[in-house]
């Protein structure tokens, strides 16, 4: 009798199948993890905008406007507001009366996905925000 050990070839390519099937589950809920990193990223930074902002209104009873961005190269602040890497915000400040800007909405960016932010304080919504400030999203 010969005493064979091992696996047989139908062992192991059924084996290599299954790996695969899980690896095929697997690398989309990566993804998926990536970008709701790339989101949250966002949503704080128009979060810390607001912070800066109103910060900014207490001292110059106006808010600031410009584009903040931190991607690649060295970052461009906005009156001392850098958002994370990756990320790019437009702050547009809306003239309220006698010309002062007394509400703002920004929108935010990430090079690494094509959903993007938005937050409002005041009037008028910037789209996609319904509440304000609160951000929300676009949705991929």
């Amino acid at each position: 009798m010969l005493n064979r050990k091992g696996f047989t070839l139908i062992e192991l390519l059924i084996v290599v199948v299954i790996i695969g099937i899980l690896a095929a589950i697997a690398i989309p809920k990566f993804s998926q993890t990536k970008e709701k990193a790339y989101v949250a990223s966002m949503k704080s930074d128009l979060r810390n905008l607001g912070t800066a902002e109103e910060a900014y209104f207490a001292d110059n009873l106006a808010y600031f406007g410009g584009t903040a961005s931190n991607v690649g190269g060295a970052p461009v602040e906005v009156e001392s507001y850098v958002p994370s890497a990756g990320v790019t915000v437009v702050i547009t400040p809306t003239a309220g009366g006698g010309g002062v800007p007394a509400s703002f909405n920004a929108t935010a960016t990430h090079v690494a996905t094509a959903v993007s932010c938005a937050v409002y304080y005041g009037e008028p919504p910037a789209a996609p925000a319904t509440a304000e400030g609160e951000p929300a999203c676009t949705q991929p």
